[in-house]
């Protein structure tokens, strides 16, 4: 029988066999060392590649003393790499790499990488991916410096650290570079920048740090370059060469930033281009539109700015990605019609406007288009038979679409995702229209005009999707939709915001699989099936602002964020909550009438991270353990109940509370000198306590402060910071209202106080409220800061706290002395209140300055002299008393101080003029003669 005839199988002249390639044949036997196979004395390539051969690697292949080419790479070959393989000194192409999920992989101790390759001078080309290696940077390195003739070393995820050692310099002939996921932890060495003939060079998720030396974007042979997912490597673009070789460029999650240069047009040559997720910033240069090779192009998750250039000409453009970014205008420059071959447009997270070219749809290749979080307005229009039939992935989701809820989407039978949230879309869609999308698994339609008629009987459970997500909040239910009770593969549902009455049904846990389940803001009253007996794997469960009524449904399950605020459960917290905590970040039971003590068993629930009891009727002392837990918590809420006893004095040394709230309790005793470990504390609101201590200055370090609150206790002595070189220049709101402290207000801290002088947040539309949020939840576990404020005579609720609201409320204590003039810096303060205290001498004119000031009480004082004309600059002040002072002259005319009523400024002898009834040129009434203690003067003026 003729062998060369085989398949696989080559002969030279002589009838040897010299090729043999049984890859990818699903061979399973194993190979002894006395194998026919290693009789073939005449081979000189062998390629067993991707088989199942499950054994030991084999020992004989040292006999095929002939081979040039040998090929193993995923041949289902376990252990230790023989020594033999060293022996094969013809080799010029070692291929051993194995698949790092096959199972055991192969490994290099006993013969280690320099015992392998010693004597294989010849390679060219090596290849031991997923061979585990374990070698510090100078042994693997000085290993493969014999190899001057290698042209392409593969060697990713091999288990090899750094740095990169110089004796790799000597491989003058490498051509390709790939060295991915390995623990380098080191620069990229210039000398790669020396290699003649480099065309690829991969780094990707080696732990690079440094900046990359700019040279190596000016090889000129080089054709890839891939340095991803390293997250401590710098740099920036430098100008590209003309007529540049490279064609592949990824850099996604590293610290590359600056802007691109116009020169990128030099890449003509460039199909792949991702820079998602770095720094990078400014306008996307015009020059893309002269990459007319372009597949793939991802800026994603950067800052760009401007406009979006047009991609016309890149025809062979399939993917396209610039989420997250602040990119302008509208996507009308773009000639969609003309890219033929694009299957993913991501355009999402930026603030693009305008409407939406019909053309984008009608692209005939597409398969996933997002155009979420911008400001898309418009209506979508019919497309009937014009739309792409691949489309799987619609997101409109977050825009400013508007008109009747486009039915030509039903035609689009290959839809699997449809998000339309958070639009202006009107009309009414019954649930059975959906029948003909049989491939829909996420939808979601919540918060628009839409009125959804989920009633029908009729929907065929053959045809209709399957969901495992879908959000119909805001979408005016009345009821639980009917059809729900067949969705047994939910994962995600949200029916919040509704109209909803009656009971939560049984069959709502069914889904096995059901994660997150959000029913809040409905008129829900109770549970079919108590929730300890609930089997699903629910995850998350919002069930805030409803009626539910009685005792505090605590599930036997793994979920970790309960949030049961706004109803109307009124029992005891069970003795054994924690038990049933053990997996809960996120748990709020707030606005409810919960009573009885706080269980110390809720102190076993390491994975807290954000607790709110606020009120309720809770009473009794603060378990310590809970301040003991600041280790771990991020916010502590327990403001409006009847809690007595003190704060412990037991924060831990690791504390990592960004909000602390114990307002308007019972507690007693001082501010707890350990407090000061938290230096992460954003919001401190202690007030409506009993408390009886000094100030606080023992919290002097915390830096990112933003809210004090100590309002309403019986806190004394004098203020005086002088030695106290801390400050608090985030801090925005101070409260100190109604206490006992006294003396002049030494305040020379008080120009540490930046927030209040300075407004860092250029653009409004991007501030961002104070709020916790658990980065190890995925974003989950996530409180919205509040505080109560006494503004405008009124108290109010700062339901979001924007860093630029600013407020000073000292008011009700014993101050004295003059207001102090650094004062008039704060020109970013919104309220000031100094009423009610013992303040002497003038209004101090530079109040003028305070351009965004609403509210100014400096009311019941004894301060003098004339009010300030510059006080008729502040457009903004809407609330004003000066009322119960001893000032003197007429209000300033022609302001808009004559708008504010008489009670503003009654009780002042000597002042007179609109809006009061006391007209000026009269006798001034006497005035009392200023103490010794009063440094300011009585200012008198001319008889009009």
């Amino acid at each position: 029988m003729d062998c060369c005839s085989w398949d696989g199988v080559s002969c030279d002249g002589g009838g040897h066999v010299i090729g043999l390639d049984l890859s990818n044949r699903a061979i399973s036997s194993s190979i002894e060392g006395s194998s026919s196979l290693f009789r073939l004395q005449h081979l000189q390539r062998l390629n067993l590649a991707f088989n199942q051969f499950m054994t030991a690697f084999p020992a004989g292949f040292d006999k095929l003393e002939n081979l040039s080419y040998l090929n193993l790479s995923n041949a289902g070959f376990t252990g230790q790499i023989p020594a033999t393989i060293s022996r094969l000194t013809r080799l010029v192409t070692l291929d051993l790499s194995t698949d790092p999920l096959s199972g055991e992989p192969l490994k290099l101790e006993k013969p280690n990488l320099e015992m392998l390759v010693q004597n294989l001078t010849r390679l060219r080309f090596l290849y031991l991916d997923s061979v585990n290696i374990s070698a510090m940077g100078n042994e693997w390195c000085r290993a493969l410096s014999p190899l001057t003739e290698l042209q392409v070393l593969s060697m990713s995820n091999c288990y090899l650290s750094g740095p990169i050692h110089s004796s790799l310099s000597k491989l003058q002939s490498l051509s390709v570079i790939c060295l991915d996921y390995n623990n380098l932890s080191a620069s990229v060495p210039q000398f790669f920048a020396e290699f003649p003939n480099l065309t690829s060079l991969s780094l990707s998720s080696t732990g690079l740090k440094g900046r990359l030396p700019d040279e190596i974007f000016q090889i000129p042979t080089l054709q890839t370059l891939y340095l991803s997912s390293n997250m401590l490597l710098k740099g920036s673009f430098p100008n590209f060469p003309l007529n540049a070789s490279l064609q592949a460029l990824a850099l996604s999650s590293t610290k590359f930033g600056g802007q691109i240069p116009e020169s990128l047009d030099n890449l003509g040559r460039l199909t792949i281009i991702e820079l998602a997720g770095c720094n990078f910033s400014g306008p996307i240069p015009k020059a893309v539109e002269k990459l007319t090779q372009l597949v793939s192009l991802d800026f994603s998750n950067n800052n760009f700015s401007g406009p979006i250039p047009s991609f016309s000409s890149s025809r062979n453009l399939t993917n396209l990605s610039l989420a997250h970014n602040k990119l302008v205008g509208t996507i009308h420059s773009t000639d969609w019609s003309s890219l033929s071959k694009l299957e993913n447009a991501d355009l999402a997270g930026n603030k693009l406007s305008g409407t939406i070219p019909p053309t984008l749809f009608g692209i005939p290749s597409l398969q996933r288009l997002d155009l979420s979080h911008n400001q898309f307005n418009g209506s979508i229009g019919d497309f009937h038979g014009k739309a792409s039939s691949l489309l799987n992935t619609l997101d409109l989701s977050n825009n400013k679409l508007q008109g009747q809820f486009p039915t030509s989407l039903f035609e689009l039978r290959g839809l699997e995702t449809l998000h339309l949230s958070s639009n202006n879309f009107n009309g009414l869609i019954k649930m059975n229209a959906f029948q003909n999308l049989g491939n829909l698994f996420s939808l979601d339609l919540s918060h628009n005009r839409l009125s959804i008629d989920a009633t029908a009987t009729n929907i065929s459970l053959l045809s209709f999707p399957t969901f495992t997500g879908l959000g119909l909040a805001s979408c005016n239910l009345t009821e639980f939709p009917g059809f729900l009770k067949n969705q047994s593969s939910l994962m995600y549902l949200d029916l919040s915001n509704n109209h909803i009455h009656g009971k939560i049904p049984d069959w709502i846990w069914k889904p096995i699989d059901l994660a997150r389940l959000n029913l809040s803001d409905n008129f829900l009253v109770g549970f079919e099936r108590p929730l300890k007996n609930i089997t699903s794997s629910v995850d998350i469960i919002d069930l805030h602002v409803n009626e539910l009524q009685g005792e505090i449904p605590i599930p036997t399950l793994d979920a970790t964020f309960l949030d049961y605020s706004d109803n109307n459960f009124s029992s005891v917290l069970p003795a054994h909550i924690g038990d049933s905590l053990q997996h809960v970040s996120f748990f709020s039971i707030s606005d409810n009438n919960i009573h009885g003590s706080i269980p110390p068993s809720i102190c076993s629930s390491t994975s807290l991270r954000v607790l709110d009891l606020s009120n309720n009727s809770l009473s009794g002392p603060i378990p310590q353990c809970l301040f003991q837990m600041s280790g771990s918590l991020g916010v502590l809420d327990l403001r409006q109940n009847n809690l007595s006893g003190i704060i412990s004095d037991t924060f831990s040394k690791s504390c990592k509370l960004q909000t602390l709230k114990l307002n308007q309790n019972r507690l007693e005793g001082k501010v707890p000198k350990s407090l000061g470990n938290c230096k992460m504390l954003e919001v401190l609101d202690i007030g409506n306590n009993q408390i009886n201590d000094s100030f606080p200055w023992h919290l002097k370090n915390i830096a990112k402060l933003h809210v004090l609150v100590l309002r309403s206790n019986k806190f004394n002595g004098h203020i005086d910071c002088s030695g106290n070189n801390g400050g608090w220049s985030m801090l925005q709101i101070f409260d100190l209202a109604s206490n006992n402290f006294s003396g002049k207000l030494h305040l020379t801290c008080l120009g540490t106080w930046d927030a209040m002088q300075h407004n860092p947040y250029s653009n409004l539309l991007e501030l961002k409220h104070l709020h916790f949020v658990d980065s190890g939840s995925g974003g989950g576990t996530r409180y919205q800061d509040a505080i109560t404020i006494t503004t405008k005579g009124l108290e109010l609720e700062l339901v979001k706290i924007l860093p630029v609201f600013t407020s000073i409320d000292i008011s009700w204590n014993n101050f004295e002395g003059l207001i102090p003039e650094v004062i008039g810096k704060f020109k970013e303060l919104h309220g000031l209140n100094f009423s009610h205290n013992a303040f002497t001498g003038p209004i101090p004119s530079s109040f003028g300055n305070l351009r965004e000031l609403e509210s100014l009480d400096l009311s019941s004082n004894r301060l003098r002299g004339e009010i300030p004309l510059q006080l008729a600059n502040l457009n903004f002040l809407s609330w004003l008393n000066v009322s119960n002072n001893k000032l003197v002259g007429p209000i300033p005319t022609s302001t808009q101080l004559q708008s504010f009523p008489e009670a503003s400024f009654e009780n002042n002898a000597g002042l007179c003029g609109p809006p009061l009834k006391t007209k000026c040129g009269l006798p001034p009434a006497k005035e009392d003669s200023p103490s010794d203690s009063e440094t300011g003067s009585i200012i008198h003026w001319n008889h009009l």
